[in-house]
């Protein structure tokens, strides 16, 4: 299967060392290149490559902004994004843009070679010298999620909106916590009330949605 492939980079040299590298791979053809995010799109839409790999730095509009307009655009189209640099912020913007896949200069042409193959199949793919901190950005965006969810309900309040979202009724509650089924109710409202929530149900949906459980296992 032959891998069309768009290069965009703001300098021509390197350009022709990326065209030079990926036109040697046999399944691989270079449809065309640009040197700047504009001519990105336009050339993007024209072309309809199967990967796009992209300079994230490039004078006017970066990288990521054509990342962005090309994905909204054409959302089949995967985007590798190519960089000297590992910075935390560029990397989550790149990624929010809907880069499949962020690959270090500085890295092997035989890593690039990969790296667009695997997004041309559909895989998604990181640096590994970024891939740690990747997964440590987005824990803790999960757990600021969490935290801001349920960030007005005291800790009794959590546990009485765990165990409502296991289905159990006022009574197995109050049991559960050892209350009384009057404070149990008056909990259930005042969890309502905070979370501008109607009843039961939509409350547990809201538990589930937000990951309560994992949030109750972090507070120990």
């Amino acid at each position: 299967m032959t891998h069309r492939i768009l290069v965009v980079d703001d300098h021509e040299v390197v350009r022709l060392g990326l065209r030079t590298l990926l036109s040697n791979q046999p399944d691989f053809v270079v449809v065309d290149e640009a040197g700047s995010a504009d001519e990105a799109l336009v050339k993007a839409l024209a072309h309809r490559p199967d990967v796009v790999v992209m300079d994230i730095r490039m004078p006017g509009k970066s990288g990521i902004e054509a990342c962005r307009e090309i994905k909204s655009q054409l959302p089949d189209v995967a985007i590798i994004v190519l960089t000297s640099y590992a910075e935390d912020e560029m990397l989550f913007d790149a990624i929010s843009a809907g880069a499949a896949g962020y690959v270090l200069k500085q890295g092997r042409g035989e890593d690039l070679v990969n790296a667009v193959r695997r997004v041309a199949e559909g895989d998604a793919l990181l640096d590994p010298a970024v891939t740690q901190r990747v997964l440590a950005r987005v824990r803790q965006a999960t757990r600021q999620e969490q935290a801001a969810a349920f960030r007005d309900l005291t800790e009794q309040e959590l546990r009485v909106l765990g165990l409502v979202s296991r289905g159990r009724t006022n009574k197995i509650i109050a049991k559960e916590l050892f209350l009384g089924e009057g404070t149990v109710r008056n909990y259930v409202s005042s969890i309502l009330s905070k979370l501008e929530l109607t009843n039961r149900a939509e409350a547990a949906a809201y538990a589930v949605r937000h990951h309560l459980n994992k949030f109750l296992e972090q507070l120990g």
